[in-house]
């Protein structure tokens, strides 16, 4: 696994360095090493020390953040939760492949338009990968969002789903 460690405002010193790694490695036995990348971001704000960690293994992202007084125990608490999220991943994918059946037929609610003097907060880029929309959903709630953008597999179109109110999934798509 490929592994890149930012200091948001602060050095990361050595041996931080190898004990991210050490215990990054621990989650090398559910990859493909050369195709997995994760990407570790340390911050300190008024004495708590903040740890998030992406993975992206072959298109698949598992994210953790948390913030704890060290980062020690920040670490291993986000190493205990993605190892929860890739433990579930395999359960889903396990269950989808026994049962396979998602109904995708909601009709999605209107989205509302935002208004213009609220200010565009952060700014984030990724990779259109194809996926079917059960693949987005299983994406979806592996980060921990509300919805996700996605482009389906067999129209090429670029779809969001979500998650309703009522617990069930939503999906948008493009008109024709």
């Amino acid at each position: 696994m490929k592994i890149t460690i930012v200091g948001r405002k602060l050095n990361v010193y050595e041996d931080t360095r190898e004990l991210i790694e050490k215990k990054l490695a621990k989650l090398d036995k559910y990859f493909k090493a050369a195709n997995t990348e994760a990407t570790v971001t340390l911050s300190r704000k008024r004495n708590v020390s903040s740890l998030e960690v992406t993975i992206n293994a072959d298109g698949t992202l598992f994210r953790s953040e948390v913030d704890a007084d060290d980062f020690r125990i920040a670490l291993d608490q986000t190493v205990d939760h993605i190892e929860g999220q890739i433990r579930k991943n395999k359960t889903k994918l396990a269950k989808r492949l026994r049962e396979n059946v998602i109904d995708m037929s909601v009709i999605p609610d209107p989205v509302e338009d935002t208004p213009e003097d609220e200010p565009i907060i952060r700014v984030k880029q990724f990779e259109f990968k194809p996926m079917t929309p059960e693949e987005a959903i299983m994406q979806m709630n592996l980060l921990g969002h509300s919805f996700y953008v996605f482009n389906d597999v067999t129209t090429g179109d670029t779809c969001v789903v979500y998650t309703r109110k009522d617990g069930d999934y939503g999906l948008i798509e493009p008109m024709k």
